[in-house]
């Protein structure tokens, strides 16, 4: 496993030195300073991240991660977990919500098979990364082994080396997985050490005995997989095997200075492993919108944490991401393309 040891080992905290330079191009724009808000705020995260005062937007790849979980079976989800296999080749075929957005952003879009429970050989179109069929039932025991968790996370750093070759300047995560609301927020408990009730939303819109019933069903896995030993043991006793991959793509574009936008709940727990396993992640993180889920809302308040939008969206499969990559690219238009009031020969406002 020493891809992981070595990604981690090669990430830095942005680049500085150049902070007061951007800004100063941002205040030259033909506008009262600041008037642009978080789009201000965006195309200078960015220029941190890529290291240059002279931005541009190469391509965006969005991944889409997919894996099944075994506490499924516990009734967790308001769907079976044949829908997983269903929606992949959905996505596939260009038929999911996300396959829409990502079109319509100019996005590219890889769904990559990393834990589904079921035969996907041979299929067209689909990336084959498959490290086992689904996690076990995290309620009677870890979800799946430490070398397993590595193997998934060691799938998204490689997707993100490959995407910077291939000339991606902007990452996007997303998934599918019936189920994963519940490793996500019972990783949300762990490692943002909160009540499970605080962190545990309805998911794909459970009803209020399944949503008890959930509830009871992330206390127990981690009750059965106490003590944590760091994100890492925390993922593999308790996580799923396409959040170790959104974890590894995190890492993977924080190592090539590649910025990543974070999808929704699950891609926010993927996030947060990362944040947890290197602290100079976040540096190289938008995170793309507030959906429903509660214990969403609670990690952008306890980390202070601003998403770039808040759509009421609880759907996932990087669908937000997808979004908010529009936003990110409309920043750097402003900051590459509006004049300056030198250039203009406009006058200037008085401080």
């Amino acid at each position: 496993m020493a891809l992981m040891k070595e990604t981690l080992e090669g990430i830095t905290p942005v680049v500085r030195t150049i902070e007061e330079k951007v800004q100063q191009h941002l205040d030259s724009l033909t506008k009262p300073r600041g008037s642009l808000g978080r789009l201000e705020e965006i195309a200078k995260q960015y220029c941190l991240i890529t290291g240059t005062d002279r931005p541009h937007m190469g391509k965006k790849h969005i991944f889409t991660f997919a894996g099944d979980h075994g506490v499924a079976e516990e009734g967790v989800s308001a769907f079976p977990k044949e829908v997983t296999l269903q929606m992949v080749k959905n996505m596939v075929s260009g038929g999911a919500a996300v396959c829409v957005l990502a079109r319509h952003v100019g996005a590219a879009l890889s769904i990559v098979d990393v834990g589904v429970d079921g035969d996907l050989s041979g299929m067209e179109g689909l990336i084959h990364k498959k490290v086992r069929s689904g996690t076990a039932n995290m309620t009677r025991g870890p979800a799946m082994s430490p070398e397993e968790a590595e193997r998934a996370i060691e799938v998204g750093i490689e997707l993100a080396h490959k995407a910077k070759k291939e000339g991606a300047t902007l990452l996007g995560t997303g998934e599918m997985g019936i189920g994963n609301t519940t490793p996500s927020s019972a990783l949300f408990s762990v490692l943002l050490d909160l009540p499970v009730e605080d962190v545990t939303g309805r998911g794909t819109g459970v009803d209020d005995e399944t949503y008890r019933r959930k509830i009871d069903v992330i206390k127990r896995a981690i009750s059965v997989n106490s003590p944590f030993d760091g994100a890492l043991d925390a993922l593999a006793k308790v996580g799923g095997l396409e959040i170790a991959a959104i974890a590894g793509l995190v890492l993977g574009g924080a190592r090539e200075k590649v910025a990543v936008v974070v999808d929704g709940f699950i891609s926010t727990a993927g996030a947060l492993v990362a944040m947890n396993m290197c602290e100079h992640v976040r540096d190289y993180l938008f995170f793309s919108h507030r959906s429903e889920e509660k214990g969403h809302r609670v990690f952008f308040e306890k980390l202070g944490v601003k998403p770039i939008l808040d759509l009421n969206m609880r759907l996932g499969e990087g669908t937000g991401a997808a979004l908010a990559m529009d936003v990110v690219e409309a920043s750097l238009k402003i900051y590459n393309e509006m004049a300056t009031f030198h250039s203009a020969g406009v006058s200037e406002g008085v401080d």
